[in-house]
């Protein structure tokens, strides 16, 4: 059995982050590009962001659709950046930027206090079904970037648990293992598997 789904991202990283974790996972699953206009992401939160976006791809392409929505979120900001993470500069995607911009903001703040996580939630519109699921990275804030490897605000993001280096210092398959993203994929393999099954 197999089962024709439509990624609804036009960010490149993103989709070859979503092929690699999935290829192994879902037997069967071919993923679609998605080429239809973006949504207006006008939600309050992650998961209401990759709802917008999942149902419009479904709707743009009758297949059914997966979407995410994801950014950094430091603990004694509130939770900022957030849903704002890939825009936090004022202009949509200047990654560098944005991750300039938050370290300016995180100057004077000790290292005690730089917490925060990762969080990703992905979303899948099967059928008339709508499922919403989250993954989330827990480390800190470095105060340089590091690492060649990863985008976004990975060079100054520090996971817990891999001895100090920064998520662009990890190798892509490790990554892809640990990650918000992978951590949300491993709760949204069952709703595609079953679309696998029905289809």
């Amino acid at each position: 059995m197999s089962v024709r789904v439509v990624l609804a991202t036009h960010n490149a990283h993103k989709a070859a982050e979503f092929q690699r974790i999935l290829a192994a996972a879902v037997p069967g699953l071919e993923i679609v590009a998605y080429d239809g206009p973006e949504p207006v992401e006008d939600g309050a939160s992650f998961a209401e962001n990759a709802l917008i976006k999942a149902r419009a791809a479904a709707r743009h392409t009758g297949l059914p659709a997966m979407a995410d929505d994801s950014g950094i979120c430091v603990d004694v900001m509130g939770g900022a950046p957030g849903i704002f993470s890939a825009r936090w500069s004022g202009r949509h995607g200047a990654d560098r930027e944005n991750l300039e911009l938050l370290l300016a903001q995180l100057a004077d703040v000790p290292d005690r206090l730089r917490t925060g996580h990762f969080s990703c939630t992905i979303a899948l519109v099967s059928r008339g079904t709508e499922h919403a699921v989250e993954g989330v990275w827990p480390g800190t804030i470095a105060r340089e970037p590091r690492g060649e490897n990863g985008f976004g605000y990975d060079p100054i993001f520090l996971p817990d648990g891999e001895g100090g280096r920064s998520a662009a210092e990890l190798d892509p398959e490790r990554k892809n293992a640990v990650s918000h993203r992978a951590r949300a994929f491993a709760a949204i393999i069952p709703s595609l598997t079953a679309s696998a099954s029905a289809s």
